[in-house]
């Protein structure tokens, strides 16, 4: 969002003149690239999945052919927002579980629940839902953990989302997995599944934190992660109690234990990443690891907050996520970014602490880095994958608009999102879903619910 340098915007290959998919023409765009000022009037043209023309919109030159035009007049155009750490099937637990400390609520509530009820059919069904919120708010690519994960993907292959969905591993019996003897057998076996699948699906592992998976899985987990090239997924320091739980055990700090482990890695993502010591976040920058911020998670479970500007300004890449909706309780990535910037102001005293602009970019291209996507998401740059989303501005809480940035961050919800476009198609056209039955998915988690409910209530 700099108004430094002067990158030009424009670029296009030998045929971008005379056809293009779709073009997207008027309104302001976002790169996200580093130096390039928001581009007023913008045009741009998508070929198959790709990016392959950005310039300014002249009224006197007679656009291409085109499959489909888009008018973003009155719009901020921006890459998609990257959700960089869900659990998308719980959606099916939204407000079961509510007001209760982390422990009591995993330990006493989700984990029962989910070992009564999830299901592959179940986790499909809540995946779909989870899908159809997420796009409907501008989030094009997420980062998903859980169980039954062959469902959830092919819950995101229907709705044609970008995602890196990665097998869960925890050292528990836990749904699909009763014995966990198998957990990382289960877990090779489902990258080894799906990892030509689509460009759409990347697949992994997540191991469930520090206190629930010995050192033998940690190890052995990070093993298959790089046999494979593909990120770890870990909750790391989320709480207190987690914290004191390593220490009493391995005697170290929780960052530390990984070093000794040989697990910092420029492939590990630790999410949450709340109680750390300043020399704990050097030792990850050092390392390159990647963090992933979830404050309303953080907030809502009373788990504290994550020392994101300073992990920022140490230069430690940080991406940012909703979490699940058992513990948010929605996955609206704009309203994640909007607690993101007034928690570290407000538990700082530092109203500079984070801009918004930084905001923005831990929702796209450091989100992006953060997974190992970042050479294909994360800006609007021709090359690319065509991920954008088309932010509507003519509403009163957005008018008027001096600072694009401050705009998402600060006023901007996901019903503000008009258009979707994933892999250069249309997800989402004038707020409409497209390719999603969703009055059938609100119908089948409805009956999935009563069941819960009426299980529950037994």
């Amino acid at each position: 969002m700099s108004k430094q340098g002067g990158a030009k915007h424009t670029a296009e290959s030998p045929d971008t003149e005379s056809r293009a998919d779709i073009i997207i023409k008027g309104g302001t765009l976002l790169s996200m690239v580093e130096g390039q000022p928001p581009l007023t009037q913008a045009v741009v043209y998508i070929q198959g999945d790709k990016i392959v023309h950005i310039g300014s919109l002249d009224q006197r030159k007679i656009l291409p052919h085109a499959v489909e035009t888009i008018n973003a007049s009155g719009a901020l155009v921006m890459p998609g927002l990257i959700n960089a750490h869900c659990h998308t099937a719980m959606t099916l637990f939204r407000g079961f579980a509510d007001d209760l400390p982390l422990k009591q609520w995993l330990f006493e509530k989700i984990f029962p629940a989910e070992a009564k009820h999830l299901s592959p059919e179940s986790v499909y069904t809540a995946a779909l839902l989870g899908s159809a919120e997420m796009i409907r708010s501008g989030i094009t690519t997420v980062s998903d953990a859980y169980y039954y994960q062959d469902s959830t993907i092919k819950a995101f292959h229907e709705s044609g989302i970008r995602a890196v969905v990665a097998q869960g591993v925890i050292d528990f019996p836990a749904p699909g997995v009763p014995d966990p003897s198998k957990n990382l057998k289960v877990g090779r076996e489902f990258i080894e599944r799906w990892i030509h699948f689509s460009d759409l699906i990347t697949p992994g592992l997540f191991c469930h934190s520090l206190v629930t998976c010995s050192e033998r899985t940690l190890r052995e987990a990070m093993e298959i992660s790089q046999d494979f090239s593909l990120p770890l997924q870990l909750h790391l320091s989320e709480t207190l109690e987690e914290v004191r739980g390593v220490e009493k055990k391995s005697g170290l700090k929780p960052v530390f234990y990984l070093e000794k482990m040989g697990l910092l890695h420029d492939r590990l993502v630790a999410v949450h990443a709340v109680h750390m010591h300043e020399d704990e976040i050097d030792l990850l920058t050092e390392r390159d690891v990647k963090v992933v911020h979830a404050p309303q998670s953080n907030m809502k479970l009373a788990s504290g907050v994550s020392k994101v500007g300073y992990m920022l300004r140490r230069g430690l890449c940080v991406g940012i996520g909703t979490d699940g909706a058992a513990s948010n309780n929605d996955l609206d990535l704009f309203q994640e970014m909007d607690s993101a910037a007034k928690l570290s102001k407000v538990s700082t005293l530092d109203p500079t602490s984070l801009h918004a602009e930084a905001v923005l970019k831990m929702a796209t291209v450091w989100g992006a880095r953060a997974l190992g996507l970042e050479k294909q998401i994360g800006t609007i740059e021709v090359g690319k994958k065509a991920d954008l989303i088309i932010v509507d501005t003519e509403s009163p809480h957005l008018l008027p608009l001096y600072n694009p940035a401050s705009a998402l961050v600060y006023s901007a919800t996901g019903s503000d999102v008009r258009d979707v476009i994933v892999n250069g198609k249309i997800l989402l056209r004038n707020r409409s879903l497209l390719g999603l039955d969703l009055p059938r998915i609100l119908n089948d988690v409805k009956l999935i619910a009563r069941k819960i409910a009426g299980q529950t209530a037994s």
